[in-house]
This record gives structure tokens, C-alpha cells and sequence, in this order.
């Protein structure tokens, strides 16, 4: 079993994000390999709040170019936890 820091990437820092979190919607980069049931414990006991919903979304690497160069960006899986009306983490407010 992994540790809860392992899976919990970084948060996602974007002016759509940030307007998700007055819904209390908080959005995480998180590892390609995590469950919800995972993604659900890892955040519960590191902020230490009750989530209520987990959506996934995977995205797709992307073509990139520099000059002659060719390649691709990394895939990445974001989770949008929603927590209990009550609760917040204090982290996306302090930004």
C-alpha cells in the first residue's frame, strides 16, 4: 500500500480551479496508479477533512515541438474531491 503523500501529487493551480474551490471543489494531480477509495484516504487523513465526492479525469499527453524536436507531454490523472459544506483546506485559501 502506497503512502498517501506518494499519490497525492500537487494541487492544480489555475484560475478554473480556483473558482472551484468557493463550490468546495478542490482539484489534485494525482498518480496514474490511485483509486478513488485511495484518493479518498490519502486526502482525509492529510488535510484532515470529510470528502464527499471524487470525479477522475484522465488527460492525455499532448504533441509538443520545439524547433526540430518532437515529443510529448507527460499523462496525468486529476481528481476534483468535494468536501463537506464545513470543512476546507486552508492551503487554496491562503493563496
Amino acid at each position: 500500500m502506497p503512502d498517501n503523500r506518494d499519490l497525492i501529487l500537487s494541487p492544480v493551480v489555475s484560475e478554473k480551479s480556483y473558482g472551484a474551490v468557493q463550490d468546495n471543489r478542490y482539484s489534485f494531480f494525482v498518480d496514474l496508479r490511485a483509486t478513488k477509495p485511495e484518493i479518498k484516504r490519502a486526502i482525509q487523513e492529510i488535510f484532515k477533512v470529510r470528502v464527499q465526492k471524487i470525479s477522475i479525469i484522465n488527460l492525455k499527453a499532448k504533441p509538443k515541438r520545439l524547433g526540430r524536436s518532437v515529443g510529448r507531454s507527460s499523462r496525468r490523472k486529476k481528481a476534483v474531491v468535494t468536501l463537506h459544506e464545513k470543512d476546507k483546506i486552508d492551503f487554496f485559501e491562503s493563496v
